[in-house]
């Protein structure tokens, strides 16, 4: 009886696999085909132009590695490299630093959902206004005659304005920590209103302190929204052209401005190569980020 049990599961499993192999398909092809055409295909495309032959004012489909030699020996190319890669390594931390804490009370102390909701929705709402709006709002509050400055020099913490706070590395910084900090609340706050409180209950019960359950149940189990949140922000700062332009007073240049500015010169091979690095960067970082914990499981 256990074999024919057994034989029997196995024809149902074969028979619905059947039944629903076409209509899988189906569903998946939409996305299949867009990500091919609108993903796949484009950056292939970035690649094989990255090998170009690129002149003053042309440029030539005669492959070449002038335009990766002329990259990883420039200052200027290096230089807009590791000030990418520091830049974000810096507004990652801060986003972490800032958002995990709004997160923690969001998601851990408001057990009301709808509190929650709210609480979360004034998060978002800087982003019902443009993306350029919300970058130049800083300059009237990081300039020399801005409010930060007027506010610190009122109450005595400072004689006179603080000029690095605007068109600086600094400015950049606080711009983007600000744009992209919702993006880390998020994730964080949905996987810490998942806790059961009874666990955190019964480790109080058991006399563990609030510095031990936030080590030993809170932030293992917070992880994976602080992963999630961490590829959100990385991937939208190492791509980040405007912040920079506008906040740093064309300063500070990260591969995006290069980008941009090689693409406004028709120099497209250049542009190529920079992106075929960017995008490399970009993969690397989401690569290691996923390594920390397996999000399959634990979402």
């Amino acid at each position: 009886m256990t074999m024919v049990a057994i034989g029997d599961e196995a024809q149902v499993e074969t028979t619905s696999k059947r039944k629903f192999s076409g209509p899988a398909f189906w569903l998946l092809a939409p996305g299949v085909i867009w990500m091919v055409l609108f993903l796949v295909l484009p950056i292939l495309m970035m690649v094989y132009v990255s090998f170009w032959t690129q002149t003053t004012f042309k440029i030539e489909p005669t492959l070449t590695l002038r335009s990766w030699i002329t990259f990883f020996s420039s200052e200027t190319y290096l230089g807009a490299l590791w000030t990418t890669v520091r830049i974000w390594l810096i507004v990652l931390f801060s986003t972490v630093l800032v958002g995990y804490p709004a997160a923690l009370f969001v998601g851990l102390f408001v057990r009301n959902k709808t509190i929650q909701t709210v609480l979360l929705v004034l998060c978002v709402i800087p982003f019902w206004t443009s993306f350029l709006i919300r970058v130049l709002a800083w300059r009237p509050m990081l300039g020399k005659e801005g409010a930060i400055n007027l506010i610190l020099m009122k109450i005595g913490v400072v004689q006179q304005p603080i000029e690095i706070l605007l068109f600086s590395e600094l400015s950049v910084i606080i711009g983007m920590t600000q744009i992209y900090c919702v993006f880390m609340v998020g994730p964080i706050a949905f996987m810490l209103g998942r806790i059961d409180p009874s666990v955190i209950e019964a480790a109080q019960d058991l006399g563990a302190s609030f510095g031990r359950i936030f080590r030993t149940i809170i932030l293992p189990l917070s992880m994976p929204g602080v992963v999630v949140g961490g590829i959100f922000v990385s991937v939208m700062v190492l791509g980040e052209f405007a912040t920079s332009a506008a906040l740093s007073g064309r300063k500070v240049n990260l591969l995006g401005n290069i980008i941009v500015t090689q693409v406004g010169s028709l120099k497209w091979a250049f542009a190529a190569v920079a992106g075929v690095v960017l995008t490399i960067l970009m993969g690397a970082v989401v690569a290691a980020l996923l390594r920390i914990v397996d999000l399959r499981k634990e979402l």
